[in-house]
């Protein structure tokens, strides 16, 4: 299922167009280990015909399984275009493909959903990340970092 427009049914009067659209349909295609979509896209629009060009207003929510990017802790985010805006001429060289009357949206969803994807999820703006461990190996000191190299300073090439 995709998101479609009967322009014939434009003629009169704008539509309201609601539901949802499942993750295969909106095919995202996005491999990111940080961010996963299980859930469907839901959308609230409002379609109308102008002079020469479409314009659908509205908005679109997904709902995405995240893990944070600092501490990997998984948890749940809300991808929410509102308000959502698109204009497509019907006319000239930039116009949208219409086949039997009809015009994918699906596309143009696609693509601005995936301009708003989180870059670095984040579980809370202020996360500190992963805590150090209390024990085990702790770093070098300055002073046994030089010694190590004090012996190579001994070392004469010619």
């Amino acid at each position: 299922m995709v998101i479609t427009v009967n322009l014939r049914h434009l003629e009169e009067h704008e539509i309201r167009l609601t539901g949802e659209l499942s993750v295969t349909d909106l095919d995202l295609g996005v491999n990111d280990e940080l961010v996963h979509t299980n859930q469907p896209l839901h959308y609230d629009l409002t379609v109308e015909l102008l002079h020469d060009s479409l314009l659908a207003q509205g908005w679109l929510r997904l709902d995405l399984d995240c893990e944070c990017s600092r501490c990997l802790k998984p948890f749940p985010s809300e991808l929410l275009l509102k308000p959502w805006a698109l204009h497509l001429p019907l006319e000239g060289e930039d116009k949208v493909l219409v086949e039997n009357d009809c015009v994918d949206l699906t596309p143009f969803v696609r693509e601005d959903m995936l301009l708003n994807f989180p870059q670095h999820p984040l579980c809370k703006p202020d996360c500190v990340g992963l805590k150090k461990p209390e024990s085990g190996p702790q770093p070098e000191d300055e002073k046994t970092a030089s010694n190590v190299w004090a012996g190579l300073d001994k070392l004469k090439l010619k």
